[in-house]
C-alpha cells in the first residue's frame, strides 16, 4: 500500500514541490515550525534512514543540505534545523527549516493557522532561491509533479 508521501509523489494528494530528481523530492510540510519548513522524500518507500542504502542515503542528505543553504539565505535565518523522525508516516523523510531561536526546534509546536497564500509564498521564495543559487534544473514550477 502507498504511503502518504507517495500519494504526494504520484499527484494524487497536492503538494507544494521546491525540488524534484530522479532520487527524491522536497515539497513544505503541513505542519510547518517556521516559514519555509521542507521534507526531503526519497521517491523510493524507504520505511527508515537506516534502511536506505548509502547512494540514496548521501543523496537525501546532499539535498537537505542545498535546500537548507537556501532557506537559511532566502530567511536570513542564523541557524536551520533538520530532523528525522518518521512515526506518523512509514517513509523516511528530512524536515529542514530555517530557524531563529531555541523554540524552532520543538516539533510539537507547529505554527498554526497557516494559510495557502502563506504556503505558496514560501514555496515560491524557496523555488526562486534554489533557482538563483543554480539548481534550477531540480526546481520544479507550482503545482503538481510532470508525470
Amino acid at each position: 500500500m502507498a504511503t502518504l508521501f507517495t500519494k504526494i509523489i504520484e499527484g494524487e494528494i497536492p503538494g507544494r514541490f521546491v525540488w524534484s530528481d530522479e532520487t527524491c523530492v522536497a515539497f513544505l510540510t503541513i505542519e510547518p515550525l517556521t516559514d519555509g519548513h521542507t521534507m526531503v522524500v526519497p521517491r523510493a518507500e524507504i520505511e527508515q534512514w537506516t534502511d536506505a542504502d548509502e547512494q540514496t542515503w548521501t543523496h537525501l542528505q546532499r539535498v537537505a543540505g542545498t535546500i537548507g543553504r537556501a532557506q537559511q539565505a532566502e530567511w536570513e535565518a542564523p541557524r536551520v534545523g533538520m530532523l528525522l523522525e518518521g512515526f506518523l508516516v512509514p517513509h523516511l523523510h528530512i524536515h529542514t527549516w530555517p530557524a531563529f531561536s531555541p523554540d524552532d526546534f520543538d516539533p510539537h509546536a507547529p505554527m498554526r493557522d497557516v494559510t495557502d497564500e502563506r504556503f505558496d509564498e514560501s514555496a515560491e521564495r524557496l523555488r526562486s532561491r534554489l533557482r538563483a543559487d543554480g539548481h534550477g534544473d531540480h526546481v520544479p514550477g507550482p503545482g503538481p509533479l510532470p508525470a
